[in-house]
């Protein structure tokens, strides 16, 4: 038990959070996420809205670089338009030193309706539900020789248990029993067979095998990902930080979980897309339909062909076509009044 709190300590990892007031706020499930702040300032919360509506793009995705997809960004600016409630806590943790430190969380939740209308009209992968709960076999060496993380020493892997849920899928651990404890060995040799007998019990068959050493003035981690007796990746991954150097293992497993079963729900493609628009009568007409079609992160280009008194005919390169614009007109400011015919434009009346 000394070795494992020294363990804990050399991670440093911030397991001692908790609330200052009332009960502890939490991101739960997908639509939620936490993001440190440096004040309860509206223009902090702002920006933190948009930083949570990434991580929950993100988790329901499983892809780590939404951010930088089409569409994506634009949305992130309007992230305050799809919350449904915040709350603060305020972290403590203890550091190498023994000195605490503490740190402001902006806990988000979005609706969950209006964030999949924005998934699947950006055309975003989506890693389906129920996701499976890897079981981690990690063993950790920090000097003084290999030793497994069990349930009882969850602390000591809590930001790789942090980083999986914050990409949108949660691992257990082994119970850590006698026998299990001498798997460490194992472990180290990268013997995926015997972890696999050991992990029978549990469900699903799928273990993500790590070990995390001193190396080289820092730590380095290797690690491997198994599905039902496939090693679907190998790799590794260094650094000054042990407990980032060990955060890596989720990404990892992370980005093999949804190579292998993540579903892109629309072409990534942009569709040209004749239009027609009405009831456009003067000149601020004009300029609030622009607004509006701005607005919309599926539209990517507007080209004007033809005008004429009370009526607009344009192309639009539509990120998700069709559908995808649909999803995201605000039909308080364009009606839809004509588009069943396939051969015909769509036509929208400006209200």
């Amino acid at each position: 038990m000394i070795g494992w709190a020294l363990a804990a300590l050399l991670l440093a990892a911030p397991a001692a959070a908790q609330r200052v007031e009332g009960d502890r706020a939490e991101a739960q499930g997908l639509y939620e996420a936490e993001v440190p702040v440096r004040t309860q300032a509206e223009a902090e919360r702002t920006a933190g809205y948009a930083r949570a509506l990434a991580q929950v793009f993100a988790k329901l995705s499983g892809d780590r670089g939404i951010a930088s997809r089409p569409g994506v960004a634009q949305e992130l600016r309007r992230a305050a338009d799809y919350v449904d409630g915040f709350d603060y806590r305020q972290d403590e943790s203890i550091g190498s030193s023994g000195a605490p430190s503490f740190r402001t969380m902006l806990v988000v939740r979005f609706v969950p309706e209006a964030i999949d209308a924005l998934t699947a009209a950006l055309g975003l992968p989506v890693w389906p539900q129920p996701r499976p709960k890897p079981v981690l076999w990690l063993a950790i060496d920090d000097g003084r020789g290999p030793r497994l993380v069990g349930v009882q020493q969850s602390n000591a892997a809590r930001p790789l248990l942090q980083r999986a849920v914050e990409r949108g899928y949660r691992l257990g651990l082994p119970s850590g029993n006698a026998a299990e404890q001498a798997a460490a060995g194992a472990i180290w040799r990268g013997d995926t067979a015997a972890i696999a007998r050991l992990s029978s019990r549990y469900n699903p068959p799928m273990q993500l095998i790590g070990k995390l050493y001193r190396d080289a003035g820092g730590w380095k981690a290797d690690w491997i990902f198994v599905d039902d007796g496939r090693v679907l990746s190998r790799w590794s991954e260094s650094g000054g930080d042990a407990r980032r150097t060990m955060a890596t293992g989720a990404d990892g497993a992370a980005d093999a979980l949804i190579k292998r079963y993540a579903k892109a729900t629309a072409p990534a493609d942009p569709v040209v897309q004749r239009m027609v628009f009405t009831g456009l009568r003067s000149g601020s007409d004009y300029l609030r339909l622009s607004a509006a079609l701005q607005r919309m992160s599926v539209v990517r280009a507007i080209r004007p062909l033809r005008a004429s008194p009370d009526r607009l005919e344009v192309e639009l390169d539509l990120l998700t076509g069709m559908s995808g614009f649909r999803r995201m007109v605000d039909e308080a400011v364009l009606l839809e009044v004509e588009g069943t015919d396939e051969l015909a434009p769509p036509v929208y009346l400006l209200h």
